[in-house]
């Protein structure tokens, strides 16, 4: 896992919580969340970019065996890696918003560069 952040969160409940946001990310193209987080979801959503762009068996079953959906891995493999197909790297951008209404906790958009 990349990053040393534990979220306040046990290991496990920390990896589900990553493998979801991941998923949601590759699906809508953004998330509103807190800092910490946004900087977590930006390493692994990279890391499944760059592998989902060499386009072969291995990395599918790679990508398949963290992102949880299907058709969030097809869409992965045939619409977002080939955009990124000349880019090494820095397919994520994090803008702050500012902090949040309840707890004061300092929020970000993650977001897919286009």
């Amino acid at each position: 896992m990349p990053g040393t952040r534990k979220l306040g969160r046990t290991s496990d409940h920390r990896k589900a919580m990553l493998r979801a946001m991941v998923t949601y990310l590759l699906e809508n193209g953004k998330i509103e969340t807190t800092v910490a987080r946004a900087k977590e979801v930006r390493s692994m959503a990279e890391k499944m970019i760059t592998i989902a762009k060499t386009n072969d068996l291995h990395s599918k079953r790679q990508v398949l065996a963290y992102v949880t959906k299907e058709d969030v891995v097809k869409k992965l493999f045939d619409e977002i890696a080939p955009k990124y197909a000349d880019r090494n790297g820095g397919y994520t951008r994090v803008v702050k918003i500012g902090p949040r209404r309840g707890d004061a906790a300092e929020m970000a958009i993650i977001s897919l560069v286009d």
